[in-house]
């Protein structure tokens, strides 16, 4: 009874949600409350930055991010970096499998101290023990499957440093939002890269993050049409046929 009280009050929920969008542009996720933005109010901490020598303010040749030859490739908690994401996968595969079995088995009794005669006798015409059992068994299947995949996806985004993991490895997180009339598309990217693989360029390609999490897609108007409705989704899932 609760569920088909709970069930109902839910769909109409989500209903309500979506009814807030009608004639409105899908509304930007706030950036005050996300992981970079964390990240950068908080930097690391000055005992955790090499200190500098007095002399590196006056010469353009020191060692520091700062001067003119100095290394700006992202390795701190807030610092920023490219994310060049060129993905083109192909794969294609076939299977085929065949098999078959047959087999055919006859048991009879011709004479067995004169028993098959006398049970012949009382048997129906055209029955007898010389004959008692035959099977016969035949069966085959065959199998056959195909998958075929291309995938392109050449994107770049600035991602952040949202924190530095205690052997060095860099969590880099960025998001990307841009809308096109009442449609938002979305880029997520997520990881972990190691500071020696961020170029000069201050970049890293998709292929070096470990435990890359990539999402591009989208919300608003034609992203709802795209959807199948919540009452279609529940059906699926609940209806066993």
């Amino acid at each position: 009874m609760r569920l088909h009280l709970l069930l109902p009050a839910f769909l109409a929920l989500s209903a309500c949600s979506d009814l807030k969008e009608v004639g409105r542009l899908p509304e930007f996720t706030p950036i005050e409350s996300s992981s970079e933005t964390a990240a950068m109010r908080n930097p690391t901490l000055p005992d955790q930055i090499a200190p500098r020598s007095p002399a590196d303010g006056a010469s353009l040749w020191n060692a520091s991010r700062q001067s003119l030859l100095g290394d700006r490739r992202a390795i701190e908690r807030g610092d920023i970096l490219t994310v060049v994401i060129e993905i083109d996968d192909s794969a294609e595969m076939s299977n085929t499998s065949k098999r078959g079995r047959s087999g055919s088995e006859t048991m009879g009794i011709s004479s067995l101290f004169g028993l098959p005669e006398r049970i012949n006798e009382v048997l129906p015409d055209g029955a007898s023990m010389g004959s008692a059992v035959g099977t016969n068994s035949n069966s085959s299947s065959s199998g056959n499957g195909s998958v075929k995949r291309n995938e392109k996806l050449e994107l770049m985004i600035a991602a952040t440093i949202v924190d530095v993991l205690p052997n060095g490895v860099l969590h880099i997180q960025g998001t990307q939002e841009v809308r096109v009339n009442f449609e938002i598309r979305e880029l997520l990217v997520e990881g972990y890269v190691r500071p020696e693989d961020i170029s000069r360029q201050n970049e890293i390609t998709y292929d070096k993050i470990a435990s890359a999490r990539i999402s591009y897609g989208g919300r608003g108007q034609i992203t709802q049409v795209q959807q199948p409705r919540y009452g279609q989704q529940v059906a699926d899932i609940v209806l066993p046929f």
